[in-house]
């Protein structure tokens, strides 16, 4: 890859204060501090001659006093990357918006993980790179068909609450949205985007982001867009997490339970697909099972017993005493215990050990341990050595500081986004929808995501409007080198039929 000298954007100057002045000057407002710079990726099509911009922009919301304007007051300051590709034109040239989920997750994990023009070295389970890690080009980048902008919720990144400003309005779902989607709203009249093929893209809570977005935008400003891309999307929550009544997790893990059996060696010479599909096949007995509880007789919960410890690789002893139900960050630090390692969450392939082997569920996720590093060393290069950009504040990669998230709007009810996903199809009969799975995904499992998919209220033909595809890796499925390959011809297919014209 070859780049040419950096240029920052013009910036208006603060105005001085009058010379004696009896009162101080007003403190300017912050304004955009972007840099841009410009490059060529050597690419199988030939060379991508793009421009960058990264840095920040300033976030007002309107203010209305006594039911009258009261001007737009700065809120935040959000951390962007851009590409754009030179010489394009943009009535013809898809953009597509992109962040990663938490929440309180910068945007770096799609951005340099499979996006973006260049991609981190982290390696993959069994063979990782060793620090201080790298960057390489990354000919299959999506810039090759689309114009890339990458966000970074408030809190995440350099993304903060304007000085003075609380940021606690930008940490729960609904304000979320809100404000990603004004950074939509801007990018998009300030560079003339209006004409473009619009596409989101999100991972994980980015994908319960992307969902309840597409309503929005549409709802909100009109902006009606051709597709949305969800990577291991968390679209139902109930479907994630073990809640006392539920009979929806459980059933709907055990197929990656039974794929991380394998995986580690616990299933002999039975194929993945045998594995998987007699654990899919399971799902339905399994939860009727649970739905029966106390009117199980002893031969039938025998037999439940029998087959969920065999399928997940557990002993029926644990499963028993588990009362049937399987805590998913229990059976990662239990199926091999033995050999002294937990497993990885997001990634159920990566193993790693414990500070002991009595824990109750997993200490950490030998997976994150594997990819933070990378991820983070490698945004903090790119954007001052490549980029060109300089800013003292931490990159915040993983954000705490969202914490507690706000899900008041649920209140009494699941956390699920189905239902806005849906309506933005029925709204927008051209709007096509990708949906990536990891099998090796312990967060959001394949089998969670399509039952939330089945779900969705919408006319059986709209489901030929919704793409699967899964791949034989985790929650960050490009993490692994086949997958990413896989994933980057099935996205850029994706763009260029969701984007068609006439």
């Amino acid at each position: 890859m070859t780049d040419e000298k950096n240029t920052s954007t013009d910036q208006p100057e603060a105005t001085a204060p009058a010379p004696g002045a009896r009162t101080p000057a007003k403190k300017p407002e912050p304004v955009d501090d972007l840099v841009t710079t410009h490059h060529t990726l050597h690419t199988p099509d030939g060379d991508l001659a793009y421009t960058a911009t990264t840095g920040r922009i300033v976030l007002r919301q309107e203010v209305v006093k006594d039911e009258k304007y009261d001007g737009r007051k700065v809120k935040a300051e959000v951390s962007i990357t851009y590409y754009t590709l030179d010489e394009a034109d943009v009535t013809q040239r898809p953009v597509t918006f992109s962040f990663n989920g938490g929440p309180g997750a910068a945007s770096v994990f799609l951005h340099l993980g499979l996006l973006g023009p260049r991609l981190v070295d982290t390696g993959d389970v069994g063979n990782l790179t060793p620090p201080p890690y790298g960057l390489v080009d990354n000919p299959e980048t999506l810039l090759r068909v689309s114009d890339l902008v990458f966000i970074d919720p408030v809190s995440t990144g350099f993304s903060r609450a304007a000085e003075g400003e609380q940021a606690t309005p930008f940490h729960g779902f609904t304000g979320d949205i809100e404000s990603v989607g004004e950074v939509i709203r801007l990018w998009t009249s300030r560079n003339d985007r209006w004409m473009s093929p619009k596409f989101l893209i999100g991972e994980s809570y980015g994908g319960t982001r992307g969902a309840a977005l597409a309503q929005y935008l549409q709802a909100r400003f009109g902006m009606f867009l051709n597709g949305v891309m969800l990577v291991a999307p968390a679209l139902n929550m109930e479907t994630l997490y073990e809640s006392e009544l539920s009979t929806l997790p459980d059933p709907l893990f055990l197929p990656v339970y039974a794929a991380t059996a394998h995986y580690h060696g616990l299933h002999g010479e039975r194929s993945l697909d045998d594995v998987v599909g007699e654990a899919r096949a399971y799902t339905d007995t399994y939860r009727a099972a649970l739905a029966r509880g106390n009117r199980l007789t002893g031969e039938e919960r025998a037999e439940v017993v029998a087959t969920v410890a065999r399928l997940s690789g557990l002993d029926e002893d644990y499963v028993d005493r588990a009362n049937l139900r399987l805590e998913h960050t229990r059976v990662y630090a239990e199926l091999l215990r033995s050999r002294r390692l937990v497993t990885g969450r997001l990634d159920t392939r990566f193993t790693g050990p414990a500070d002991n082997y009595i824990r109750e569920q997993m200490p950490y996720d030998p997976f994150m341990n594997a990819t933070t590093g990378p991820y983070s060393a490698a945004l903090q290069h790119y954007v001052r050595g490549e980029l060109g950009y300089g800013h003292d504040a931490v990159y915040e990669t993983l954000s705490a500081a969202v914490h507690p998230w706000s899900y008041k709007e649920f209140e009494g009810k699941a956390i699920d986004v189905a239902d806005r996903l849906s309506e933005a199809m029925i709204t927008n009969e051209h709007l096509e929808v990708y949906v990536a799975l990891g099998r090796y995904d312990g967060g959001c499992p394949v089998e969670a995501t399509e039952y939330s998919l089945d779900q969705m209220q919408v006319p059986a033909s709209y489901r030929e409007r919704i793409e699967t595809r899964v791949y034989p890796a985790g929650h960050m499925m490009y993490i692994h080198r086949e997958s990413r390959l896989a994933q980057s011809a099935d996205l850029t297919a994706f763009v260029l039929r969701a984007s068609r014209r006439g």
